[in-house]
């Protein structure tokens, strides 16, 4: 029989790996299993990406709804997406030969929004340089109206006033207030006989802080646009004339050089 103690078995089996601390018989601390994975880092991001939108929502939602409360704002997605004040259709002039253009009848008020609508409708009816757009409205917004007549200069497009039939046949119409300031953009101006130009003053409207500032910034820019339209500033004395519409004659409309062609004269 043989007695062997802990250090003769320790020493039979090799040297024993030395450990800063703890049993050198204990299970390494790599083979330790992992640490529970904490639930509530689990739940942390999809919280805050919730928070993030509801939040992104409010502010967007609440500046969307500002906008969208104010009058002019309203007024102008109105007029671009539900109900369009102005209408427009191709006609083939009666009489006309088959190789004649087509004319793009404009109706109703000029609206907030009315440029991007006519610019759609251009190129809808595929209008080219020469071609005619007959005008018929009381006015409506006066930027808009300066837009549609910068348009109609860069296209090379003409003016008239005027209505059609079913039947295709010209008939007389009006064109008023900042209706004028469209058909001044044509690079030729038709004066269809019967038909009716009608200016007045412009004021600013009663939102503006400064009324009279407004009022003077209109006129100017009014000024300079019908001067690069080839028309005598001779017109702006008709429109400070009167707050009603004063309708021009004939031949009052030709020395402003508003009509440069008149039917009457053929």
């Amino acid at each position: 029989m043989s007695f062997e103690n802990d250090s003769d078995r320790r020493a039979s089996s090799g040297p024993v790996p030395v450990r800063p601390w703890g049993h050198p018989d204990a299970a390494p601390i790599e083979d330790a299993p992992p640490p529970p994975p904490h639930r509530a880092s689990r739940r942390k991001g999809p919280l805050l990406s919730i928070a993030f939108f509801v939040l992104m929502l409010v502010l967007v939602g609440g500046r969307a709804y500002q906008d969208l409360s104010r009058p002019q704002a309203w007024a102008y997605w109105k007029d671009s997406y539900l109900s369009p004040s102005m209408t427009a259709s191709l006609v083939q002039p009666a009489g006309a030969g088959a190789d004649s253009r087509v004319v793009l009848a404009v109706s109703g008020k000029i609206g907030p929004a009315a440029a991007s609508w006519f610019r759609s409708q251009l190129d809808g009816a595929k209008l080219q340089s020469g071609d005619t757009v007959a005008f018929s409205s009381p006015g409506g917004d006066v930027g808009q109206a300066i837009v549609i007549g910068e348009v109609m200069r860069s296209r090379g497009l003409k003016s008239a006033v005027a209505v059609f039939d079913s039947q295709g046949r010209m008939r007389p119409s009006y064109c008023a207030s900042a209706c004028v300031l469209a058909f001044a953009g044509g690079t030729v101006r038709i004066g269809v006989p019967g038909s009716a130009l009608g200016v007045h003053r412009f004021t600013a409207e009663g939102s503006a802080r400064d009324p009279v500032a407004e009022t003077q910034r209109t006129a100017g820019l009014i000024l300079g646009y019908v001067t690069r339209m080839g028309i005598s500033s001779s017109i702006m004395e008709a429109m400070s004339a009167t707050d009603d519409i004063r309708w021009l004659t004939p031949q009052q409309a030709i020395d402003m050089k508003l009509v440069t062609d008149p039917l009457t004269q053929r």
